[in-house]
């Protein structure tokens, strides 16, 4: 059985620079390019908190708050904030960041990865150590947003 570990090192950061190539006819940042960024980032934390690899099982709670533009700069913040026996939900929160580093949140999402072996089967993941009670209160949340993709699964969306 792998090791539990806790919220707080499973925290990541990661910086993007808003190019041409990002923006749409509006000048806004590309939703799907968001969430390329955001689906790589869930990658990553999963696979080191794994310590296998990982695939993406769901997408949800994707609720942007406002734009982006050309030469912004977007950081994202993404963490473990539940899991249950394969899987692992990251909560992955995205801001725009001022030349004086004062960050606006634009956009949030949850991305549920499930750990796999070298055959794609899942297998279990370490157990969540929540410490605070911002991360029990996450955790709990979690524990509603797996019920309910539970759910839906059983209503065949």
């Amino acid at each position: 059985m792998k090791k539990e570990k806790r919220v707080q090192d499973t925290i990541m950061e990661q910086a993007y620079l808003i190019m041409h190539k990002h923006i749409n006819g509006y000048g806004r940042l590309f939703g799907g390019q968001l969430l390329q960024w955001i689906d790589e980032m869930a990658g990553i934390i999963s696979k080191r908190y794994s310590e296998t690899e990982v695939t993406t099982a769901a997408i949800d709670n994707l609720n942007f708050r406002g734009g982006a533009y050309l030469n912004n700069t977007i950081v994202l913040v993404g963490r473990v904030t539940y899991v249950g026996k394969t899987s692992m939900e990251i909560r992955i929160d995205t801001y725009v960041e001022a030349l004086d580093g004062m960050r606006k949140m634009i956009n949030r999402a949850y991305i549920v990865m499930v750990a796999i072996d070298d055959k794609g089967n899942p297998v279990v993941v370490p157990k969540l150590i929540v410490e605070t009670e911002a991360q029990k209160g996450e955790w709990e949340g979690g524990k509603r947003r797996y019920a309910l993709r539970k759910e839906r699964r059983r209503e065949g969306f």
